[in-house]
């Protein structure tokens, strides 16, 4: 299909963006129906402000546990607190026992 350039209006901000005919081949291309009805500049404000909500890097750092591994005795760090009496694995010990 031959695409052509097109000039939307922001729903968000109210400015004038132009869909550029290689964006529309593009939309084509992943199966987007809908044309977009923000501009740019405020597509990427929504993507950062969703970033946070929706997970985007702020995901907190989980919390590591040293333990020794029960194979092979290195010592290594878990994202779990060890257990008394359960076995606990380093990395590699764990992939070889699966």
């Amino acid at each position: 299909m031959d695409y052509q350039d097109k000039e939307l209006n922001c729903k968000e901000c109210g400015a004038n963006f132009t869909f550029t005919a290689s964006e529309q081949a593009f939309y084509a291309e992943k199966g987007f129906q809908n044309d977009p009805s923000r501009c740019p500049e405020c597509r990427a404000a929504r993507k950062r402000q969703n970033g946070s909500r929706m997970g985007g890097n702020s995901r907190p750092q989980r919390e590591m546990f040293d333990a020794t591994c029960s194979a092979c005795g290195v010592q290594t760090q878990v994202p779990f607190r060890p257990t008394a009496g359960k076995p606990v694995y380093c990395r590699e010990c764990f992939q070889a026992n699966r």
